[in-house]
């Protein structure tokens, strides 16, 4: 299905190009709907750079309870903002550091060179902060026992419970406050 998909998309995007330069297109949705998946495809078949919103979940310096109870909050999105999408649109090489969950800390920088197209997936790269810096917004969506299924299959059956008690009430909050799927461009 993500390869139907995937050809339908590009076919959008190569009718974005003859108009504008460089595009920004966001992949948002639920997680374990494909959105890595899909990004790495379009990769693969043309000409961009893949940027990760899990790169920029907030660190626990910043996670103070206000931010937090704001819907999307678990992502620092300024950071991402001036760290990758401000720097994309100038055309300039640039870097920035990935946030690691597992280490808690930044890694390394990743240099980056600038190229016709970027894609930004992961969920909350649609967060009304970063809204409209994009060119296409696309949604995707899957079903709950799907979604529970390859969680476990992916990051094992403890982990599954940390996204079924923690980060799908997360993101379940973020899509309502903001009607992420009802106002993307388009939705799979």
């Amino acid at each position: 299905m993500i390869n139907n998909i995937s050809s339908l998309i590009q076919s959008q995007i190569e009718q974005l190009q003859k108009e504008k330069t460089p595009l920004l297109i966001a992949v948002d949705g639920r997680c374990a709907a494909g959105k890595t998946t899909l990004a790495c495809q379009l990769q693969e078949k043309m000409c961009c750079n893949v940027f990760h919103m899990d790169d920029f979940f907030l660190p626990p310096k910043l996670r103070t309870e206000e931010r937090i109870a704001q819907p999307g909050g678990n992502v620092d999105y300024e950071r991402f903002c001036s760290e990758v999408l401000l720097p994309v649109l100038s055309g300039e090489p640039f870097s920035y550091r990935p946030y690691s969950c597992h280490l808690q800390r930044l890694t390394e920088p990743v240099f980056v060179t600038p190229k016709p197209m970027s894609i930004i997936e992961g969920s909350y790269s649609c967060h009304p902060y970063l809204w409209d810096y994009y060119d296409l917004r696309i949604f995707l969506d899957i079903e709950r026992t799907k979604q529970l299924k390859r969680i476990q299959e992916r990051n094992g059956a403890k982990q599954l419970k940390i996204f079924h008690d923690l980060w799908i009430p997360l993101e379940e909050k973020y899509f309502s406050a903001f009607e992420i799927q009802k106002r993307c461009d388009l939705s799979f």
